[in-house]
């Protein structure tokens, strides 16, 4: 685990976000993170389509580069 130095505006926003979502401020910093990744990787995909992802990917054990690679197969086909 590492440190991670953000803005002070951006924690306040973590902080606030997690509350309304029940999250702690750890978990809704990796949430973001793993969308955001997402989104760069696969700009065609929506919101809804990444958080679509994510859980097949909880739900199955993997790691968040099968769900990748799961995605752009299915962009190619």
């Amino acid at each position: 685990m590492g440190i991670l130095k953000i803005s002070e505006q951006m924690h306040e926003n973590l902080r606030s976000s997690s509350a309304a979502l029940s999250r702690s401020i750890n978990a809704q910093a990796e949430h973001w993170l793993r969308v955001g990744m997402l989104a760069e990787l696969n700009p065609n995909l929506c919101y809804g389509d990444i958080c679509q992802l994510l859980i097949k990917a909880h739900q199955s054990g993997d790691l968040i580069a099968p769900a990748i690679q799961a995605a752009a197969e299915r962009e190619a086909a």
